[in-house]
């Protein structure tokens, strides 16, 4: 259920977008004034009352619903705007382009400033929002500091909802001072000033990585019809309005309205930024952008393709009716809504058949899809049964086969030709197939994702799960372009699940929607973000539910290496090449962010670096830490108790960590209590703990899989003692070493056997990881003989695996920690050293088994490319 706001005649925001009242509110706003002071009545710098009126009627002919005044409007203007159902944003004016915080007096002006303007419009409701400062010169900001300028703003955000608590707050921000990022905003609100299409929908896709879950709104941006001409501003606003709507944002306001401007104490000439004249005479440009704001915020897509919504839920009916009520209400015209349920125990069944939102129109063709198993066609056991009713669809699991089983079924049913994914713990935003597929249709990308964010109905513990490690994030390579997505909210082309075979069935409870990203981008199909499509996600509301979930996204992990072991580090972590965009602060931060300022300060476009978490404190919270580390120090401070601080100072150092993470911890101001912080840094300590078991478990659980396996062949060549490092191959007809390369990856796949691809970083081509103990490296090379024939030598390195290295480190420390503390005279200590060598003997053992089984799974691959092996020299 969507939440009331505040007031019924106040704007309140809602996700990515605003509401008035039950329906979204999008900002088309122009600029207005200042006039001459001695226009209006009470000489405020506005027009008269009679000139006002006639504006605001000419401003809701142009099809606007806001406008923006920079100064504290009287009572007069304000009922004037409601009575033409308009709504104002108002900048609050004061000496912003002094050092204010140098000085308490300059820093109260600004404050008394704030409070003067919101006591005076005493909550009225033509208000639309307060914008406690308006483009900060960079220069001030770079002499104050970044840090301190922010808090002030933050400041004066508190102090204007010391008077009216339901306001909307804003700070006006700009290019120069793009790095700026006050946190009690209520919306983001940038002026761009940029003519060119492409850098303009470009900064605006940065913009939207800045907003991140709140609103963005363009606050002014126009063109000057002396300096460039009126043609030139028509053709400029026909697309910047379409681009900037197109692109997510809550709402935009064109400056300005009319020509006539005073500023700085006198009238101005030499300018024509306005709509109108001076004397309110339309200019060309009014009338396109009262055709652009008739449009806005609907521009036509340019088809609409029919959407397949697959829903698996597996005992989620605590959210499911708010899930499929949103789904029922989506604006798109084409849609049809698949609910699998997964073999639930609980009142899915029940709640799905009570959705009928059509005439009954038959099974759909099956088509170009999988079944539930993941495999072309039908399965006899894939559903126990199935209906359908216009444009829902209800198919049941008899059994819970896992959630990737579940969404190819969903595959299987669906006949659109893109498919959305939510989850049941999920509530749609009413444009999110809208946003998401025009995203989708105006890109080169196969698939299309966008934010899941935390409902305002959520509970407080939800919001400490939220800002806890291992949520759901996006991971994006660039503004637009995306790593990986989450599975709560995503779209593909049809045809591009079918070219990858669908998700993959070994996923039973989470990874599948990481496995398909990587999946779908080695089959070269790219993914991208859109800011704007976004889904409420109801997060875990217990402690036992969210390590739960963590425990299962170990497991998934443990699958995700054996799979994909490219993209994980030595110890089982995923490394992304991307940036990921998670509630969580991903660890502590000790770091200071740098700013690129240009040179003097005077840069345009001024980039905050955020620091990076302090990843060698985090290694001080992982199991391996706990394991190695604490454990092994508290056993041996039972036995000596002078080792006791050492102990201790172990405990307080993980303790201390997470106290560090719990206290920085970005937690919506609503849902903060006094055990919030606390409670997060309590998660900060067990998630890596149960996240990490559950990922070693599931990988000595999966053990060796597929490829690596010994043959006769491979034992006899082992035990032979020829040399096993090396292979040399000729042939006749020239081969390309890369095709050659490529064939190995091929049949690695095929084998099953997990392996990672150089990607330009590596020394060797291929890394082949052969069991728990080593891997092996293969590195190529083609040489030309001057006879004619062409050959391909091969390197096989075989190295330690991690598992071997951690191994051998903890015997090596455990034999000197005996030998320090028990000296050199206790007859059987030296027999422990043996354990050393044999240990290396078994690992130099696992090497040599590995060389053997691939070179002769290169012997095998080039004996079908009609290859002839050249012995290996005596």
């Amino acid at each position: 259920m969507t939440p009331a706001g505040p007031s019924k005649s106040r704007v309140w925001a809602d996700g990515k977008f605003f509401r008035l009242g039950t329906r979204k509110y999008h900002v088309k706003g122009v600029a207005y004034g200042p006039f001459a002071p001695n226009a209006s009545p009470d000489k405020s710098g506005f027009a008269s009352l009679e000139q006002t009126a006639r504006d605001f009627a000419q401003i809701r002919e142009l099809g606007a619903n806001l406008v923006r005044v920079y100064q504290a409007p009287p009572r007069w203007f304000l009922d004037l705007a409601a009575e033409h159902q308009l709504k104002a944003l108002v900048d609050i004016p004061w000496n912003k382009h002094l050092c204010f915080l140098d000085a308490e007096e300059h820093k109260a002006d600004a404050r008394d400033a704030v409070r003067r303007t919101v006591r005076k419009c005493g909550k009225h409701p033509a208000i639309f929002a307060y914008s406690v400062a308006n483009e900060i010169p960079a220069d001030i900001v770079r002499w104050s500091g970044e840090r301190a300028v922010a808090d002030f703003i933050d400041e004066l955000v508190r102090a204007a909802k010391e008077i009216d608590p339901d306001c909307l707050c804003t700070f006006t921000n700009y290019p120069p001072t793009e790095f700026l990022r006050p946190q009690s905003l209520d919306f983001v609100c940038f002026n761009v000033y940029l003519q060119q299409r492409q850098p303009f929908e470009n900064y605006l896709a940065r913009l939207q990585m800045i907003a991140d879950a709140k609103p963005l709104v363009v606050g002014e941006f126009g063109l000057d019809s002396l300096r460039e001409g009126e043609a030139a501003k028509c053709e400029f606003f026909s697309w910047q309005i379409e681009s900037a709507f197109r692109g997510g944002v809550a709402g935009t306001v064109v400056f300005s309205f009319t020509d006539d401007w005073f500023r700085g104490g006198q009238q101005i000439e030499d300018w024509g930024m306005g709509l109108t004249t001076k004397h309110r005479q339309p200019k060309e440009s009014f009338w396109v952008v009262q055709k652009m704001f008739q449009a806005a915020p609907y521009f036509p897509l340019p088809r609409q393709p029919k959407v397949s919504v697959v829903v698996a839920s597996y005992n989620g009916d605590r959210t499911l009716k708010a899930c499929l009520d949103s789904l029922a209400r989506l604006n798109y015209p084409d849609y049809e809504v698949i609910l699998v349920d997964d073999g639930s125990t609980d009142t899915t069944q029940q709640i799905g058949k009570q959705f009928r939102w059509g005439e009954t129109t038959g099974e759909p063709p099956a088509g170009n899809s999988f079944d539930a198993h993941g495999s072309r066609g039908r399965s006899p056991h894939q559903t126990e049964f199935r209906e359908n009713s216009g444009n829902f669809i209800y198919i049941r699991h008899p059994v819970n086969l896992g959630l990737s089983v579940a969404r190819n079924t969903g595959i299987a049913a669906a006949t659109g030709e893109i498919i959305a994914f939510t989850d049941a713990d999920c509530r749609a935003d009413r444009d999110w197939l809208y946003c998401l597929v025009g995203s989708l249709l105006n890109s080169g990308f196969a698939g299309m994702g966008g934010p899941n964010l935390l409902p305002p109905e959520d509970s407080p513990i939800a919001a400490a799960v939220m800002v806890s490690p291992g949520g759901p994030a996006h991971v994006m390579l660039t503004d637009w372009q995306a790593e990986h997505l989450p599975g709560c909210n995503m779209a593909f082309y049809k045809w591009a699940l079918a070219e990858v075979g669908g998700f993959d069935p070994v996923f039973h409870k989470a990874g599948d929607d990481v496995d398909i990203c990587w999946r779908l981008q080695q089959a070269h199909c790219d993914i991208g973000f859109s800011p704007a499509a976004f889904v409420w996600h109801f997060r875990r509301s217990t402690i036992r539910d969210y390590l739960r979930q963590q425990h299962g996204y170990g497991e998934a992990e443990a699958l995700l290496v054996r799979k994909h072991p490219q993209y994980f580090n030595s110890f089982g972590a995923s490394v992304w090449r991307g940036r990921i965009y998670a509630d969580s602060k991903l660890g502590v931060t000790v770091g200071q962010p740098v700013i690129y300022h240009g040179l003097f300060g005077s840069g345009w476009f001024q980039t905050l670096y955020a620091a990076m978490p302090a990843g060698t404190l985090m290694l001080c919270t992982t199991l391996e830490y706990h394991v190695f580390v604490m454990l092994p120090l508290w056993l041996l401070a039972a036995v000596f108790p002078h080792l006791l601080p050492l102990a201790v100072a172990s405990l307080l150092i993980s303790a201390a960590v997470c106290a560090l993470a719990g206290a920085q911890a970005s937690l919506p101001k609503d849902k903060t209590h006094w055990w919030s912080r606390p409670l997060v840094a309590l998660l900060f300590f067990l998630q890596p703990i149960v996240r990490g078991w559950a990922r070693y478990e599931g990988r000595l659980r999966l053990g060796v899989r597929g490829g690596a396996q010994e043959s006769l062949d491979s034992i006899a060549l082992r035990d032979s003692g020829a040399r096993l490092d090396a292979a040399q191959y000729w042939t006749e007809k020239r081969l390309e070493r890369a095709e050659f390369v490529s064939a190995v990856l091929k049949r690695l796949d095929k084998r099953g056997w997990p392996h990672r691809a150089d990607i330009g970083w590596s020394e060797y081509d291929v890394e082949i990881f052969g069991n728990r103990w080593s891997n092996l490296q293969l590195t190529t090379a083609a040489e030309d003989d001057p006879g004619g024939q062409h050959q391909i030598r091969c390197r096989l390195r075989a190295t330690w695996s991690p598992q071997a290295k951690v191994m051998f480190g903890l015997l090596l420390g455990l034999v000197l920690l005996v030998l320090g503390f028990f000296g050199r005279a206790t007859p059987w200590v030296w027999p422990s050293l043996l354990t050393l060598p044999l240990f290396g003997w078994f690992l130099a053992r696992q090497k040599r088994n590995l060389q053997s089984i691939g070179a002769v799974f290169l012997d095998e691959l080039a004996k079908e490319w009609n290859m002839t092996k050249v012995p290996p020299p005596e």
